[in-house]
């Protein structure tokens, strides 16, 4: 094990003395703190570089800064171990900092847990092995919960949180901007509107400008990775240039209905093959899938779905036509709002998202001329009295028959609470 051991004070510099971490305020952070003082484990899910490490790290921070010890403080990552055991590196760690694991106080936090092969037996065993005393933080770089037995090994035993791109308004903290009221920076808030479009919401991308720097960050930090050495070895994908020719297509086209048989026949694979990669890109966080809306959840499941990707195309992100520019405000808003459903019906009327809590909001997206029909025809197939546009930059209030229908530009739909999301 001396290869784990070679690590451990590479992982863990606190071990040493002063350390800190460089944060910017996310709003999952505040979530997760919540449930720091239950005996839960916290398992942390999402895209590879989202900043789930980071959050990690900030937790070590801070509790560090509050007067816990340091050297009671383990962060080991599996990303290049695959192979090891977690029951080697808690002997290690043991070994190295000289205590009994079974008493006192600890932090354990594990990146890219399931690199580790039968990842959810290994963690419950030191869960229930260690008990109270140790704090355990997990992070995945895909759905950990993909197979049935993960939630049934750890049922009681685990909460999760997805930590998403960067919002709008948390890219703005990332860039310490204030722009309150809104309605006072609204040149600001659109020209920052734009800068936050090309960085698609990775931290690592903010204040970064030049388009090959982003290609190739989004290309080679993200998608290869995931492709190859995420959804490679856990599904067992072989024809990799098909998952990767699917994703090219996604990227390139946000929010296509898709066609099984069609993109079957275009790839030259399975319609089950197809339905496969699409479920093992939904599952690694790289595409978002939309049902098309129905009261009958037989019939949402059977009609055709709308994918959306997490990453789009840096050559698309910057074109400056108005067809590529109207594809690149719908996935934004899409990214931002994260519907489950759209609304399409026979006769081709359509609204792009439609929000389900305590009641339904269609919300139409519209770059250019407003247009109320799609709108208009599911408030009253289904009796919605009120609905949204979100614009580009219009904003108004509109009355027809006993329906409201509000259109709010962009920018002031992200970053205030529209009266309709309360």
């Amino acid at each position: 094990m001396a290869q784990i051991k070679d690590f451990l004070l590479d992982f863990n510099p606190w071990w040493k003395g002063q350390w800190s971490v460089e944060f910017k305020d996310r709003d999952v952070y505040r979530d997760i703190l919540k449930f720091m003082p239950t005996p839960q484990i916290i398992a942390l899910t999402g895209l590879r570089r989202v900043g789930k490490t980071t959050l990690m790290l900030k937790i070590a921070d801070d509790i560090i800064k509050a007067g816990f010890e340091a050297r009671n403080i383990l962060y080991f990552s599996f990303d290049e171990f695959g192979d090891a055991k977690l029951k080697d590196v808690m002997k290690e760690y043991e070994a190295f900092v000289e205590r009994d694991l079974r008493t006192g106080r600890y932090l354990l936090l594990l990146d890219e847990v399931q690199k580790l092969e039968n990842w959810e037996n290994q963690l419950k065993t030191v869960y229930d092995t260690f008990g109270k005393g140790m704090k355990i933080i997990v992070s995945g770089s895909e759905s950990l919960f993909i197979r049935k037995r993960s939630k049934e090994t750890l049922a009681g035993r685990i909460f999760e949180f997805k930590v998403e791109p960067l919002t709008f308004g948390e890219f703005l903290r990332f860039k310490d901007v204030r722009i309150e009221p809104v309605s006072v920076f609204e040149k600001e808030a659109m020209r920052l509107l734009d800068e936050f479009v090309v960085t698609q919401g990775f931290p690592e991308l903010v204040n970064v400008t030049e388009r090959e720097v982003i290609r190739k960050y989004l290309s080679e930090s993200i998608l290869e990775k995931v492709i190859y050495r995420d959804i490679a070895p856990l599904f067992k994908v072989k024809d990799l240039s098909a998952i990767r020719a699917l994703v090219n297509l996604l990227t390139e086209e946000p929010g296509q209905l898709m066609d099984i048989s069609a993109l079957s026949r275009d790839l030259g694979i399975s319609r089950q093959t197809v339905s496969n990669y699409l479920a093992y890109l939904e599952q690694s966080f790289l595409v978002r899938k939309l049902y098309n809306y129905s009261r009958n959840k037989r019939k949402t499941e059977r009609k055709l779905k709308k994918y959306y990707p997490t990453i789009i195309s840096a050559d698309l992100a910057f074109r400056e036509d108005d067809f590529s520019r109207s594809k690149v405000f719908e996935w934004l808003v899409i990214s931002q709002i994260k519907p489950e459903f759209f609304w399409r019906d026979p006769y081709k009327n359509e609204v792009d998202a439609i929000l389900v809590n305590k009641k339904v909001v269609p919300v139409e997206i519209k770059y250019g001329k407003i247009s109320l029909d799609g709108l208009l025809a599911f408030m009253g197939k289904f009796d919605v009295r009120e609905g949204c546009i979100v614009s580009t930059d219009k904003e108004e209030v509109r009355k027809i028959g006993g329906r409201k229908i509000f259109i709010t530009p962009a920018f002031k739909f992200f970053l205030s609470k529209h009266p309709l999301l309360n």
